[in-house]
């Protein structure tokens, strides 16, 4: 972690600490007492917005691992979430199995899927990588809408209510709760995942993969792992997001919906664990300003209905540009300056 001058650490503990000073724990304490306290006082509408973004978080989390870490550029990453969704769904719905286990097989086969595609990693990388994710997720969007009989085709199938040890989670807050362990839970992982032998090889794949085979890395081993790390967390997504609204489709998993998970970690930053919390937070409240906007302009402005649909991709791809060209690493760079700006390490511990 980068300290800002006149600050080091003293011992090996203090290096590896996630929460290094009295100033982290207090952030840490005010963060969990608002978040565990929202339900009382966001509202029902605001709590559907905070599940939307923890779930994004989860999948943006396993995106940021591939791409961000690994440097495996990924296109199809809806396609992995809808793998997860279905799976949960058919398993809870059609075989009556429990939650847990239907969110478990979600994360375990969205995985095995993505090391099923990632194997062309090992002889190509970059563009042609990506070229093959995408031929990942129109596949996926293919079998789910043929093989009708399992997974309900183009009408969709719907997911039980999620509910553990007998406890069901109707409401927005009791998912709230759910959503929101389980994403701390993914972020934990993450961060701690950088900082062990694997995280370090999945950077040295990405910086340089040749250095990194010639030091005695398995570049076939390592990529297909954070392949199968990364559409783990897209199917534990995949399974929230299906009991969350209850009924998942094929329109749920577009090409859009892949393509705003790559601009989510660009914007929030590659490579980094508040990368993709960064991201997804400034895009899904951008994406409810403008819908909250839209109807707006076309009253005051007298303009068609309908014709403000499509400013939101429009503002979505102007802002990748803006931070390709202002800010490229992201959010979560910008963050690491305002902590040594204002001196958020302090000396004591």
């Amino acid at each position: 972690m980068d300290l800002p001058a006149g600050t080091r650490n003293f011992s090996y503990a203090q290096d590896m600490a996630i929460f290094r000073t009295k100033t982290h724990w207090v952030m840490l304490i005010v963060l969990l007492v608002v978040l565990s306290t929202g339900p009382l006082y966001w509202g029902n509408f605001w709590l559907g917005v905070a599940n939307l973004i923890g779930i994004t978080i989860i999948a943006a989390t396993g995106l940021n691992i591939l791409t961000g870490y690994c440097g495996q550029l990924s296109i199809g990453h809806a396609g992995f979430i809808a793998v997860g969704a279905y799976t949960s769904a058919i398993l809870t719905n059609r075989f009556e199995l429990p939650f847990l286990v239907g969110l478990i097989c979600a994360g375990l086969i969205a995985g095995f899927v993505g090391m099923l595609f990632g194997m062309p990693s090992l002889r190509v990388k970059g563009f042609y990588l990506a070229i093959s994710t995408i031929a990942a997720q129109f596949i996926i969007i293919w079998i789910i809408n043929q093989w009708a009989d399992v997974t309900g085709g183009y009408n969709g199938i719907v997911a039980p209510i999620a509910s553990i040890g007998g406890l069901q989670l109707k409401s927005q807050s009791s998912q709230y709760f759910l959503i929101l362990i389980i994403m701390v839970m993914v972020i934990f992982f993450a961060k701690n995942l950088a900082r062990t032998r694997i995280g370090r090889a999945f950077v040295a794949i990405r910086d340089n993969d040749l250095a990194a085979e010639v030091m005695g890395i398995n570049l076939f081993r390592y990529k297909l792992l954070a392949f199968f790390i990364g559409c783990f967390l897209a199917g534990i997504a995949g399974s929230l997001l299906a009991h969350w609204i209850g009924k998942v489709s094929p329109e749920h998993f577009s090409m859009t919906e892949s393509i705003l998970y790559v601009g989510i970690i660009i914007i929030g930053g590659l490579g980094s664990t508040t990368g993709p919390i960064f991201g997804v937070i400034f895009i899904r409240m951008l994406q409810q300003g403008i819908s909250f906007l839209s109807p707006v302009l076309e009253s005051t402005f007298a303009l068609p209905a309908g014709f403000t649909t499509g400013i939101g991709p429009m503002v979505f791809g102007l802002i990748i540009i803006l931070f390709l060209i202002l800010e490229p690493r992201g959010i979560s760079h910008r963050w690491q300056l305002f902590k040594a700006s204002y001196r958020l390490w302090p000396f004591s511990y």
